[in-house]
């Protein structure tokens, strides 16, 4: 069995998000979310950069992240610093 590290549990969810930085932009999905951190389903794994921002599209709201592990098409995330919201015109949608 793998030793659980997070310091929060986290919620299963099913939530379109779009990932951004570095002026692209990559459709995904965050399958469970805390307060630190997520886990984050996209295409390929290695489209991920180290760092980019994580919108959430329900709300809006907007996350920094830092990328802790990557395998095959899901990564998983810690946060940087609380949500904010986006100015949605400034997302370049792909």
């Amino acid at each position: 069995m793998v030793e659980e590290r997070r310091k929060a549990l986290r919620e299963e969810v099913d939530e379109p998000a779009i990932m951004f930085g570095d002026g692209s932009s990559i459709r995904c999905r965050v399958v469970n979310l805390s307060d630190q951190g997520a886990a984050i389903e996209l295409r390929d794994a290695s489209l991920a950069r180290p760092r980019f921002e994580l919108m959430l599209e329900r709300d809006r709201s907007v996350r920094k992240c830092r990328l802790v592990w990557a395998m095959q098409n899901r990564i998983g995330v810690s946060f940087d610093a609380a949500p904010s919201h986006a100015d949605v015109d400034n997302v370049d949608h792909q």
